[in-house]
Order: C-alpha cells, then sequence, then structure tokens
C-alpha cells in the first residue's frame, strides 16, 4: 500500500516526521546504582516490551537540561542500534522521574494522533519492511533519526485509530492468553523430562532386575546398582584436535562446539581442516562416541555419535569419551541430561568469565551404573518412549507459537489497512489533522540544550 488512492476513505498516508512533534536522541551519560538523579532509561532495560523500572539504573543531569529528556505517558522510545534496532516501547502510565539514554529516539505525538496507535503500527509488517530496508552498519545495524523520520505511516481519522486501537487489544488480549498458556505447557514438559530423567537413574522407570548380582543398597540405589566415576567406566577421555577449520575440502569435517545445536548437527554444513593421515586415526569419530563441551555457554552440554557420518574429527573445545562394549552409550548420553549429572557439572565449572570443565574434572564425575548391559538399555528404551511423547508435544506446541506470531501480524496487517474495524463517514479525515499537528508542534517542540551537543531535536 503505497499509493494514496488505494488506502480507505478518510485515511493518509504520510512521513514519521510529519505527523510526530519531535524526534530527539537520548542523553549521553554514564549510569549509576546510587540515586544520584532520575532513573536512566536505556536499550537494555527494555525486554519483550517490558520495564522493570525497579531496575532501571539513574544518571546524574543538571536540572536545565533535565527537563528536555523527561519521559512522559505517550512518549514512544525505539532502539536507534544494536541486535533490538526497530524495536519500540511505549511510556505508559505513571513512572518513576526518567530520562532516556543517547542509543533510543524519543517520539512525541500530538493529541490527534493516538500513540498507542503509532506504536502497534511499529510492530507491523509495514513499518518492519521499511525498517529491514534502512538499516546501515554491517557490525552494529542501525537507523538514524532521520531515517526514522523518513518512514512511511498510514493515518486514519482520529476516532478510527481509537477503535482499531480497541479492537487490537481486544484480539491480543486473547491471542497472549493463549501463548502464556502454551509457554507453561512448554515449562511443564521441561519438568517432565527431568523427572523422568530422574526416576529413570533412580531404578524406577524399569523392573529389570539381575538376581545373579551381589546385593548393593548404598546410597539407596536399587539392588546391584553401583556408583562409579567417569574415568572408571570409559576406555578414554580425550581432547580435541586444534587446528583452523576451513571450507575448503582440505580433510576430514571439523565438529566444533558451535556445530551442534539442540542436541543436532547439520554435517553438511560443517567446515574441514587439515590434518595427518597418522594423526586423523587419533581424532575420527564413530558411532557411539560421546562428545561434551568443555568451555563457554554450553558447557557441559554433550553430544552423542550415532549411525554413519561423514569422515569427522572434533575440535580441541571438544573432550571425547569412548564406552566399552559392557557400557551403553545412549544411558551415558541420557545420564548427562539428568539433574544428577548437571548437579556436578554446576558444581565443579570453574572461570568467571569463560566456565569450563577440564578432563580431569570430567572423569571425576559419578554416575550410577546398572548392573548389566540389559537394565541399561531397558532404561534407555524406558526414556526414549516417554520423552518421545514429550517431543512430539513440544513439536505441536512450537507449531502454534508459529502460528500464533503469523496471527498477530495479520491482525497488525488488517488493521493498518483499514481492514480490521469499520469505517464511519462522520469521523473527521485524517487531511484534517496535519494543520492541528503543526500548530502543536509550534508550541511543544522541545529546544536543542545545548549548541555544543549534537542535534537531540532532529523533528
Amino acid at each position: 500500500m503505497t499509493e494514496q488512492n488505494t488506502l480507505p476513505n478518510g485515511w493518509i498516508e504520510d512521513k514519521v516526521k510529519s505527523i510526530a512533534l519531535s524526534i530527539q536522541y537520548g542523553y549521553t551519560q554514564s549510569s549509576s546504582k546510587d540515586p544520584i538523579g532520575p532513573r536512566f532509561l536505556r536499550i537494555t532495560d527494555i525486554q519483550e516490551y517490558k520495564v522493570n523500572w525497579e531496575d532501571v539504573p539513574y544518571c546524574a543531569i543538571n536540572d536545565s537540561e533535565k527537563g528536555n529528556y523527561l519521559l512522559q505517558d505517550g512518549d514512544l522510545v525505539f532502539a536507534r542500534t544494536g541486535a533490538t534496532v526497530g524495536k519500540s516501547f511505549l511510556i505508559k502510565g505513571n513512572i518513576p522521574e526518567s530520562i532516556f539514554a543517547s542509543y533510543l529516539i524519543r517520539l512525541r505525538f500530538p493529541n490527534v494522533i493516538n500513540s498507542k496507535y503509532i506504536w502497534y503500527y511499529f510492530q507491523s509488517p509495514f513499518y518492519w519492511s521499511q525498517i529491514i530496508d534502512k538499516q546501515v552498519g554491517t557490525g552494529q545495524p542501525n537507523v538514524n533519526g532521520t531515517k526514522l523520520g523518513q518512514l512511511t505511516v498510514f493515518i486514519p481519522p482520529l476516532a478510527e485509530q481509537h477503535r482499531i486501537v480497541a479492537k487490537i487489544e481486544e484480539l491480543f488480549s486473547s491471542l497472549d492468553n493463549g501463548i502464556q498458556n502454551l509457554k507453561t505447557a512448554q515449562q511443564q514438559l521441561k519438568i517432565y523430562r527431568q523427572a523422568v530423567l530422574k526416576w529413570a537413574f533412580e531404578g524406577k522407570l524399569t523392573s529389570v532386575k539381575n538376581d545373579n548380582s551381589q546385593s548393593q543398597e548404598t546410597n539407596d540405589l536399587p539392588e546391584g546398582w553401583k556408583k562409579e566415576t567417569v574415568k572408571n567406566i570409559a576406555l578414554n577421555i580425550q581432547y580435541g584436535y586444534t587446528q583452523s577449520s576451513s571450507k575448503e575440502v582440505v580433510g576430514p569435517k571439523f565438529l566444533r562446539i558451535t556445530d551442534i545445536q539442540d542436541y543436532k548437527v547439520n554435517w553438511e554444513n560443517m567446515p574441514y581442516c587439515q590434518i595427518s593421515d597418522t594423526e586423523k586415526q587419533n581424532y575420527l569419530l564413530q558411532d557411539g562416541d560421546l562428545v561434551f563441551a568443555r568451555t563457554g555457554a554450553t558447557v557441559g552440554k554433550s553430544f552423542l555419535i550415532k549411525g554413519d557420518i561423514p569422515e569427522s574429527i572434533f575440535a580441541s573445545y571438544l573432550i571425547r569419551l569412548r564406552f566399552p562394549k559392557t557400557i551403553n552409550d545412549k544411558y551415558v548420553w541420557y545420564y548427562f541430561q539428568s539433574p544428577f549429572y548437571w548437579s556436578q557439572i554446576i558444581d565443579k565449572q570453574v572461570g568467571t568469565g569463560q566456565p569450563n570443565v577440564n578432563g580431569t574434572k570430567l572423569g571425576q564425575l559419578k554416575i550410577v551404573i546398572p548392573p548389566n548391559i540389559e537394565t541399561q538399555q531397558a532404561i534407555v528404551a524406558e526414556i526414549e518412549s516417554r520423552l518421545s511423547v514429550c517431543d512430539k508435544l513440544e513439536e505441536t506446541i512450537q507449531t502454534s507459537l508459529k502460528q500464533s506470531e503469523i496471527l498477530r501480524q495479520s491482525i497488525l496487517k488488517k488493521a493498518f489497512s483499514g481492514q480490521l474495524v469499520p469505517q464511519n463517514p462522520n469521523d473527521e479525515p485524517a487531511s484534517l489533522l496535519l494543520e492541528k499537528i503543526q500548530g502543536d508542534r509550534a508550541k511543544n517542540n522541545p529546544k536543542s540544550p545545548r549548541k555544543s551537543r549534537k542535534k537531540d531535536n532532529l523533528s
């Protein structure tokens, strides 16, 4: 919708700069945890369209400047850089005395523009298609105030703006309730998964017994079970190969921590690395190998190599465990996802900036072992039977969440193309609003507080 004659009767198409009283950059200052001035709203304080004002820091600013940056009900602040570029937040109701930081841009609108209407427009596909087009910067995408002012917005009569906002909020309320129920179900599935794994390694999932085993009731373990260290059940604990990866086919595939996502590996997208034939044999991955992330954000997470894979070796930030035939590799892998395992990993992590667990600490972890391979296999079968149901439910939930977002965008698309609420021919046309906006802008446009500062007010 780019031509005015495609808009509903009484609507206009104009630029943000034409309908806003002001487009203003925030204040440049360091934040402080001490109450040395007003609250200091930053991009990072805005999470999922919410702000916890009690956690927002403060900043020092003199009284003569403060008035130019004070936030009030109806202000729309906009992230102009970083990962959240283009996202906006509407100031609503009573908030603590607050100003906004320099990586935010504030839009302020006259009374003839419903600020909630603009905020919802700033979540619509009409808006985002323009933001993506106007982003600049490769390392840190951004949109400046001038580009923001040039964005196109569709404006209906004021009365229709109110009707559209009311209808959006009615529909979104029902949609949000449904999404919350889905997320609650997701959380319950996570709790159930951990409960299944807990029961499994307490011996509560299977009635298989080893009649020939010695009775050992230590630490409430089932008869015949015992606690072992990882180093006592593994054939070896080995660090990966240190080398740079390459997109060129210079050798075998090169499995890195970053290639493992959600317990899956896309082998086709994995890079390669150079390695001599004699060294390669020491690092080749095979069915049943368990690789373990020893550092970074995913420290402690593991991945089980199963089935036929391309010729591959593993990188130095991974540790490989290999087991004898008396140990079921899937049994160990599932144990490495259980609360018994994670409580030990958290305890043994070292490093503040980059947590890690080395091979020695991994080898010292405790694992409960049933008396024979048949019991291990039976436990694995019981775990997979229950978790497969969880996987199907999770897939259904994810599909529903995606459909919810599609529905949200469909509602917004209808809203800003005049299809969500009926038009009223008695409404004052939006074209008559522009004269009122020009008058309001002349009276309310804040002046730039300092000549030495980069021009704050861009309207």
